[in-house]
């Protein structure tokens, strides 16, 4: 029997890694956290890994672990980590455990400062659909998925997104660094995570460094309409085939939208056809794709309205996502409202780069929390100042989640209810709000 215990088990990555190790056969799973949500809290529940108690409890790493998997949550003084530092214990972050338990498949991974959850996805449902058996690693449940990470003995491929933040508090790489793929899609390079890449040429410099790790002879894919990816592209090693894509412009009718859906879609084809899928069955089966979770979900429709929810935090994100449902719906009054929740959205320094990034909401509203500022030990900001670097007159700016509610009610509600397009965006919850009951409420009444 393999004992695996995780540290910070309770994050959407490591909990979903921690029921796929205690799926597969010989293997024992423990962990620990100072706190879990749902819907980690259920989750591990069910499956029997909860914790007993919340917190670090260094007594229980002992010599018999053989390996631990250390969360980014963790902080580098964590005392079961300090413990399992002494004892010579094996410690992995998320993305070497992953590249482990898959270097001898073949690797598909997806990056880019953009659409990779959405992208990632697409290519499993394809595979899936075609009954081509795939380990991942996906930032987002997918509609006939069990879970968000799977590992097996069975496969031959692996499928990850791959993400730029850093891989633990031990080591300060990027994520995908670990991942060494045959196949490899950036789908663009939009400067974020400012806290950790201060400068865009050191943010540019990490997805450098990542088309270098690529396996000999592997195949890159690249969105064209990216100069930075160009240039990595001209720049790349010369056994690597480098293979341009932009937005799928073909006949077959799809269930997604946006442009920026179908330059994700393009991306998945070619990926898929890297490993013998045809382009013709790729497109059959990626017809019927209705989306991640929290990529721009449909949460309600009546029969003049609509609303969506979607995880835009970022610049490149949040233009892209507003702009879709724009050109989608151009009759309807959209109605847009996103949260300032992450490191970089919160800071002064990079508030100019959302300037414009909500010009085609009829009303856009943005929503952050100055506690979650001063908790982040950031700078503080003002309402103004975040008015004023998105740079259009359709801004509202709220700092209580209360007043915002309010203001959607009553603009709602004003329009009677119909002839709306709501967006909800944000990669937090508005201050507690349940966004699709929300939502739904103020859509359907």
């Amino acid at each position: 029997m393999t004992r695996i215990h995780f540290i910070a088990i309770g994050g959407a990555a490591m909990h979903n890694l921690a029921l796929a190790v205690a799926a597969k056969s010989g293997y024992q799973v423990t962990g620990s956290d100072d706190e879990i949500f749902d819907p980690a809290l259920t989750h591990l529940r069910e499956a029997g890994l909860l914790p007993d108690e919340m917190g670090w409890h260094p007594e229980r790493i002992t010599k018999d672990i053989d390996a631990i998997i250390l969360g980014m949550h963790a902080r580098e003084d964590n005392p079961e980590l300090a413990k399992a530092r002494e004892l010579g214990l094996k410690i992995y972050s998320f993305p070497e455990y992953l590249y482990e338990q898959t270097k001898d498949k073949i690797r598909i991974v997806v990056g880019g400062s953009h659409g990779k959850t959405t992208t990632t996805s697409m290519i499993l449902y394809v595979l899936q659909r075609l009954g081509i058996e795939a380990d991942y690693m996906v930032g987002a449940q997918i509609e006939g998925f069990e879970r968000m990470v799977r590992l097996s003995d069975t496969a031959k491929y692996a499928v990850f997104e791959g993400d730029e933040y850093l891989t633990s508090p031990l080591d300060l790489r990027s994520k995908f660094l670990w991942y060494h793929p045959h196949v490899a899609i950036l789908t663009g390079i939009a400067w974020d995570h400012i806290n950790v890449f201060p400068t865009f040429p050191e943010y540019v410099d990490t997805f450098r460094k990542f088309v270098d790790s690529f396996e000999p002879n592997g195949s890159f894919i690249y969105y064209q309409g990216d100069e930075n990816l160009r240039k990595l592209a001209e720049g790349a090693r010369k056994d690597i085939t480098c293979i341009p894509y932009d937005a799928y412009e073909g006949d077959v009718k799809m269930q997604v939208f946006g442009r920026h859906n179908m330059q994700n879609l393009q991306a998945a084809m070619f990926a898929c056809h890297c490993i013998g899928v045809k382009p013709d069955d790729f497109y059959r089966e990626i017809s019927t794709f209705t989306g991640a979770s929290n990529r721009l979900e449909k949460i309600c429709e009546t029969e003049t309205s609509v609303a969506y929810k979607d995880f835009a935090h970022s610049p490149s994100k949040l233009k892209a996502t507003v702009n879709a449902v724009r050109e989608h719906y151009p009759e309807k009054k959209l109605v847009a409202c996103m949260e300032l929740h992450t490191f970089s959205s919160l800071m002064a320094d990079f508030l100019p780069q959302y300037k414009g990034c909500m010009a085609e909401a009829d009303v856009a509203y943005v929503y952050f929390n100055p506690k979650v500022i001063e908790h982040k030990r950031l700078t503080p900001i003002t309402a103004e100042e975040v008015r004023e670097a998105f740079g259009t007159e359709n801004i509202t700016v709220f700092t209580e989640s209360g007043a915002l509610q309010k203001a959607l009610k009553n603009q709602i509600s004003a329009l009677g209810r119909r002839n709306v397009a709501l967006l909800m965006m944000s990669s937090g919850t508005f201050d507690g709000v349940n966004v699709k009951e929300f939502a739904t409420n103020l859509i359907a009444g």
